[in-house]
C-alpha cells in the first residue's frame, strides 16, 4: 500500500461532483451548517435549566469550558474521521474499520437509539409551546392526534429530499436566531454586571446541570452520517464543522449573558420557554411572541435534522452490509426510505417518556457511542497513521490521547449522575444490541433476508493489520 491505506472514494477524490450515483443534488456548505446546527443545537432554547440548576456564572462558564473540552475535540475527530470515511454511516464506519462489525453494530444500535429518543421531544416540544395559545393541545386525545400528525408531516419532508431539509434548516436557523439578537441588543441599557457573579455552590442542582449542558453541546458527529450526501466533504465538512461551532456557542452564550445581567435572577423561574417571559419584560409582547414562534419552528427544525441523520445511518449500515439490504432501498427522491418510516415509528413508540428521562437516557446511550469512537480514532491514528486524511487533527498520538481525557472523564460523571432507572433500562436497551447483531448474522447465514455491501464503497481497511504488515498486540 505504500504511504498510505488505499481507501479511494471517488466522489471526495474527484470533488467535482454535484450529483450523487441516485442523480440527487448533494448538499452545499450554507444548508450543511444548519443541518450541524440543528443536530447540536437549534438555538437557546432548553439552556435555562442551566440557570436554575446552577446560577448565571455557573451557567455561562459551564458553557464556555464544554464547548472547549467536549464540543471543540467532538468536533475535530469528527472532521477528521468524515473525511476519512466520507461515506453514509459515518461513527459506524468508524468503530467498524477500528473494532469490527460487532461493535460497529453495537455503535450504530445505541447511536440510532440515541437519536430516535431525542427526536421523540420534539413534537413534544413544539405542542408545549403552542398549548398557551392554543390550551387544547395540553393534554388528551387532541394532544396525542397533534403528535401524530406533526411526526408524519415532518416525516414527508425527510422522505422529499435532504437537500429540501438543508434549506429549511437555513430558513429555521435565521428566524430563530434572530430574535435572541434583538433582545439582546434591546437588553444593553438594563445590564447589570453584578448579576453575572451570582453563585452558590451549596445550593446547585449537578445532574441537572451537567445533563443541560452535556445535552446542549453534544452530536458533533451526527452530521457523519450523511458525509456521501455532501458535496466534495474533504473540503466541505471540515469547514462546515468550524463555522457551526461558532454559531451554536455564540448563540448560547449571547443571550445567556445578556438575559442574565438585564433582569433580576430568581433561579427558579429559569427552565424550559422562561426566555420568552424575558422578552416580554423587556420588549413586550411582539417580541415574546416572536421568541414564542421562533422556540416552536425550532423544534421542527431539530426533529428533521435529527431524522435525517438517523435514517441516513441506516441507510449506511445497510450499504455495509450489516443490515438487512431493504435498508438500503431509496426513494425517487433518493432518500432512505425504509429508514425514515423505521426511525418515525421509534419517535411515536418513545414519545411518552418525560423531558428529562428522555434527556438522561439519550446522553447515556450516547456516552456509550462515544467511547466507542474514542477509541476507534485512537486505534486507527495507531494501527493506520499514514491512511489518507483530507482533514488531519495537527495533533500526534499523545496530543490526540491527551485530548480526549477530559472529555472522557465528561462521560464518566454524566454516566454515574443519571438515575437507577435511566441506567437499567439504557443497559438493558444496550444489551439488546448484543443480541441483535449476531441474531441478524445467523439470518444471513441461513439466507432468511439479503444482505450485500455496495459496489460503490471500498473495503475498510484491516483493523488487525498494521500498515507494515505486522498485527498489533492486543491487551
Amino acid at each position: 500500500m505504500g504511504d498510505s491505506v488505499g481507501i479511494k472514494y471517488s466522489s471526495v477524490n474527484e470533488g467535482e461532483e454535484r450529483k450523487g450515483g441516485h442523480g440527487v443534488p448533494k448538499v452545499s456548505i450554507v444548508p450543511l451548517i444548519f443541518l450541524i446546527f440543528y443536530e447540536v443545537s437549534g438555538g437557546p432554547f432548553g439552556i435555562e435549566d442551566s440557570v436554575k440548576a446552577a446560577g448565571p456564572l455557573l451557567a455561562i462558564v459551564g458553557f464556555l469550558l464544554f464547548a472547549l473540552i467536549w464540543s471543540v475535540p467532538e468536533a475535530l475527530i469528527t472532521a477528521e474521521m468524515g473525511t476519512m470515511f466520507p461515506e453514509n454511516g459515518g461513527y459506524v464506519v468508524w468503530v467498524s474499520s477500528a473494532l469490527g462489525p460487532f461493535w460497529g453494530f453495537q455503535q450504530g444500535w445505541a447511536k440510532w437509539l440515541s437519536g430516535v429518543i431525542d427526536n421523540a421531544l420534539y413534537p413534544v416540544l413544539f405542542l408545549d409551546y403552542v398549548k398557551s395559545s392554543v390550551p387544547a393541545l395540553g393534554g388528551g386525545v387532541p394532544r396525542t392526534l397533534a403528535v401524530l400528525i406533526l411526526t408524519v408531516a415532518l416525516t414527508y419532508m425527510n422522505y422529499r429530499g435532504l437537500t429540501i431539509v438543508g434549506w429549511v434548516a437555513v430558513f429555521l436557523g435565521v428566524f430563530s436566531l434572530l430574535p435572541f439578537f434583538v433582545m439582546g441588543l434591546i437588553a444593553i441599557p438594563r445590564i447589570e454586571p453584578s448579576r453575572w457573579l451570582q453563585m452558590d455552590l451549596g445550593n446547585v442542582n449537578w445532574g441537572l446541570y451537567l445533563n443541560t449542558l452535556f445535552w446542549n453541546l453534544n452530536y458533533w458527529d451526527s452530521i457523519s452520517t450523511l458525509a456521501g450526501e455532501v458535496e466534495n466533504p474533504k473540503r466541505t465538512l471540515p469547514r462546515a464543522l468550524s463555522y457551526a461551532l461558532v454559531l451554536v456557542v455564540g448563540g448560547y452564550l449571547y443571550p445567556l449573558i445578556a438575559c442574565t445581567a438585564a433582569v433580576p435572577v430568581v433561579r427558579e423561574l429559569w427552565s424550559d420557554g422562561y426566555f420568552s417571559d424575558v422578552a416580554r419584560i423587556l420588549g413586550g409582547f411582539w417580541l415574546h411572541s416572536w421568541i414564542q414562534a421562533a422556540a416552536a419552528l425550532s423544534n421542527m427544525g431539530n426533529f428533521v435534522t435529527e431524522m435525517s441523520s438517523d435514517s441516513y445511518q441506516l441507510l449506511g449500515m445497510a450499504e455495509r452490509g450489516m443490515l438487512p439490504e431493504f435498508f438500503a432501498k431509496r426513494s425517487r427522491y433518493g432518500t432512505p426510505l425504509i429508514g425514515i418510516l423505521f426511525s418515525a415509528f421509534g419517535v411515536v413508540l418513545l414519545s411518552w417518556m418525560s423531558f428529562q428521562e428522555i434527556i438522561a437516557a439519550e446522553n447515556y446511550l450516547y456516552c456509550f457511542g462515544m467511547i466507542l469512537e474514542f477509541i476507534a480514532f485512537i486505534k486507527l491514528r495507531v494501527v493506520h497513521p499514514n491512511a489518507s486524511r483530507p482533514y488531519k487533527i495537527p495533533l500526534g498520538t499523545i496530543g490526540t490521547v491527551l485530548m480526549i481525557i477530559p472529555p472522557t472523564i465528561l462521560i464518566v460523571v454524566v454516566m454515574m449522575l443519571v438515575s437507577f432507572k435511566v441506567m437499567v433500562v439504557s443497559i438493558l436497551a444496550m444489551l439488546v444490541g448484543f443480541v441483535l447483531q449476531p441474531a441478524l448474522v445467523y439470518v444471513e447465514k441461513r439466507r432468511w433476508l439479503k444482505f450485500s455491501i455496495s459496489a460503490e464503497l471500498p473495503d475498510l481497511p484491516d483493523s488487525n493489520v498494521e500498515e507494515d504488515g505486522t498485527t498489533p498486540l492486543v491487551f
